[in-house]
């Protein structure tokens, strides 16, 4: 499965601090308990990745050619 495939999978995500100072993804599917923990750092790389795809798919559903996520 790549980035461009579709899936009929659902699932539940939740983000949030932990006890010991880390931020967690929690991904919930059928048959799937998937925590990922981030120090904040990791975490804030995450949310500029997450701010870039959203910048970038906005482009591409306007029909612009998509900007390069800044570094």
């Amino acid at each position: 499965m790549s980035i461009n495939s579709q899936s009929n999978i659902a699932a539940n995500l939740q983000v949030g601090p932990t006890d010991q100072g880390m931020v967690r993804i929690y991904l919930e599917a059928e048959g799937i308990d998937l925590p990922l923990d981030f120090d904040p750092d990791e975490a804030t790389e995450i949310a500029e990745e997450l701010l870039a795809a959203a910048e970038a798919a906005r482009q591409i559903g306007q029909g612009d050619k998509p900007k390069k996520p800044r570094r």
